[in-house]
């Protein structure tokens, strides 16, 4: 079985080399791509969640959410799998950006976009979650398309990102009530 999903991260990321690459949308791409760099679009939406009292629980749950996913994907979960980058195996895959140093699975990229994504889409109006949850997966369809990560390591930065999200959602929404329940006690 992971012969079969080595062989299919293989295949995509060529085709999407192959078929999909084009100079003139790769601009693009090496852009949205640095939106993700060190989740630093999600942490300065973030912070201006933080600012007004109204949407301060819910930058509370994306902060929480973005250390979730820092701890999880990019500490641990990096350095336990250890998985060499893509452009490394794969024979004629060509990276289009400056190659990552650190291990490939799963992306943080992806994982911090969605972990932040996710909290945003769920507490704000539509008009708001809906451009977060596409700019979430236009990073993660980046990381592809510049050849930097495998399809598997993508996907599970989406699913890892998502769990995170709820678990920041369940912990910050109990502290909140905690933190109301010893303000009554004063």
């Amino acid at each position: 079985m992971i012969e079969a999903l080595v062989n299919a991260d293989k295949i995509i990321l060529l085709f999407i080399q192959d078929v999909i690459r084009n100079p003139i949308v790769t601009p693009f791409f090496i852009f949205v791509t640095k939106l993700g760099n060190a989740g630093a679009i999600w942490i300065a939406l973030t912070v201006i969640l933080l600012i007004p009292k109204k949407t301060r629980k819910i930058g509370c749950m994306s902060a929480l959410a973005l250390l979730g996913s820092l701890i999880i994907n990019n500490l641990i979960l990096k350095n336990l799998i250890a998985r060499i980058r893509p452009y490394e195996i794969i024979n004629g895959l060509v990276p289009l950006i400056e190659k990552p140093t650190d291990y490939s699975f799963p992306s943080g990229h992806t994982g911090s976009s969605f972990a932040a994504a996710c909290i945003l889409y769920r507490k704000l109006p539509k008009r708001f979650g809906i451009p977060a949850l596409l700019l979430a997966m236009l990073i993660g369809f980046s990381r592809l398309y510049l050849g930097v990560h495998y399809p598997s390591d993508v996907l599970f930065g989406i699913i890892s990102g998502v769990g995170i999200s709820y678990v920041a959602e369940m912990v910050t929404a109990k502290a909140a009530n905690s933190a109301m329940k010893f303000r009554k006690k004063l």
